[in-house]
């Protein structure tokens, strides 16, 4: 019986002839990730077991960018606690404040996360890392913690679903879309404990950025990981890296034909349209074009899910001489240094500022109520984050509704959600 990418890869990091679904494991991890909320966490378990080392000084990666640049003095303090770290077990890749980006854009942009790999964060949205055919995944602070000792964590090998999109996708369509379509379908508890495998001709045709981008969300599923195998759109992408850390081009896998799925689910994606998550769930998907009776306070473009540099495009083609309502608070986050850089040698900046709006320096900031966009009670906001439950970006009577970048542009400019065609 043959075995999906997934059960490859994890295999493949064990010392194991053979692994099944629902079987516990230790596996040798190739990447340990931690940020300045769930870090500080893993430091002080660190430091209680005694470690006198991390594993390997290459493979923890420390990247604040959840409260930063640091809001009050007690984001300030667990920024404070992984430069210490950083310093006291001479950590390679830590990413302090002009150095940092989003810690999910920043890792596949500066080459440390390769094909075949097996990444954990202490952060549910490290699934990102699939996109590029590797098995990424959440995990508590208290597992990275003795992952940065021994190099290794436990799982539970998950069972496989597979999700096979068909056809072209239409125009202002792309990777958001695709995955609110299937969290729609299959809620976000449809998918739990499980390995979500993207594939298909539309998959195929399909930009790196926008299969970070339906990874990325594989965790509103309930998934332990998203994945999709690597091909030449993912070797492209990895030899194009400038500020390549690790050497090679990673190990592509893919899932044999015999290989065991728990489901398999196709769709078609030329029916797809542009969607929108409404409050408060992801699940709570509609199209675009039906909501046109909401009104907005707030849009955020940005964040792990969209604020690469193809995001940031879309966005200022929408946004081109046009203003946003005055009423409308725009907020443009780019998620990483290079991206904020190419948005100011391209003119995006210009642009996003030209038409009302504000451009800051990376963060997560909003997406998870931390600072640069809280809302009020009452407020309504559409963003291009992951996530919409309750409170999630301020007050527990606020609402949040998701969206691509080109969407939540088109919202910007008419205070209310919009389908791009209506100001294009």
């Amino acid at each position: 019986m043959g075995h999906t990418i997934t059960e490859k890869i994890l295999l493949k990091h064990t010392k194991l002839k053979e692994i099944h679904p629902h079987e516990f494991i230790s596996a040798k991890v190739d990447i340990c990730l931690g940020n300045d909320i769930t870090a500080p966490l893993a430091i002080e378990e660190f430091e209680k077991m005694g470690a006198k080392k991390v594993f390997d000084n290459k493979r923890v990666v420390l990247v604040p960018d959840h409260f930063t640049p640091a809001k009050d003095m007690q984001s300030a303090n667990q920024c404070k606690m992984l430069a210490q770290f950083s310093k006291k077990y001479d950590i390679k890749n830590y990413f302090e404040i002009g150095k940092m980006g989003v810690e999910h854009a920043l890792l596949p942009e500066v080459g440390l996360v390769l094909p075949g790999d097996l990444v954990v964060g202490a952060d549910s949205h490290t699934c990102t890392y699939g996109a590029l055919g590797a098995f990424s995944t959440g995990v508590g602070s208290t597992d990275l913690a003795a992952a940065m000792i021994t190099g290794e964590c436990w799982f539970k090998v998950p069972e496989s679903m597979k999700f096979v999109f068909k056809g072209k996708l239409g125009k202002w369509v792309g990777g958001k879309d695709l995955i609110l379509h299937t969290i729609g379908k299959i809620g976000v508890d449809g998918a739990l404990y499980k390995a979500m495998e993207f594939c298909g001709d539309t998959i195929e045709n399909l930009p790196i950025d926008d299969r970070l981008t339906m990874c990325n969300m594989a965790i509103e599923a309930g998934g332990k990981s998203g994945i999709i195998a690597p091909d030449k759109t993912t070797l492209r992408y990895v030899k194009a890296i400038k500020d390549k850390r690790r050497a090679g081009n990673g190990k592509f896998y893919e899932s044999d034909d015999d290989a065991v799925y728990s489901s398999v689910t196709e769709f078609d994606a030329k029916k797809i349209e542009p969607l929108v998550a409404c409050p408060n769930l992801p699940s709570n998907v509609k199209k675009a074009s039906e909501l046109k009776d909401v009104s907005l306070d707030q849009v955020v473009i940005g964040s792990c899910t969209n604020g690469r540099m193809s995001d940031m495009r879309i966005a200022a083609k929408i946004l081109k001489g046009k203003k946003v309502k005055s009423n409308v608070r725009l907020i443009v986050i780019p998620a990483t240094q290079k991206v904020y850089l190419e948005c100011v040698e391209e003119g995006l900046a210009k642009i996003f500022i030209e038409a009302g709006g504000v451009f800051s320096t990376p963060t997560c900031g909003p997406c998870l109520g931390g600072h640069m966009g809280i809302l009020a009670e009452g407020e309504k906001a559409i963003a291009t984050t992951n996530r919409n439950f309750v409170g999630r970006m301020g007050h527990p009577n606020s609402g949040v509704y998701l969206s691509n970048p080109a969407v939540a542009a088109a919202s910007a400019v008419k205070g209310r959600i919009a389908h791009p065609e209506e100001v294009i």
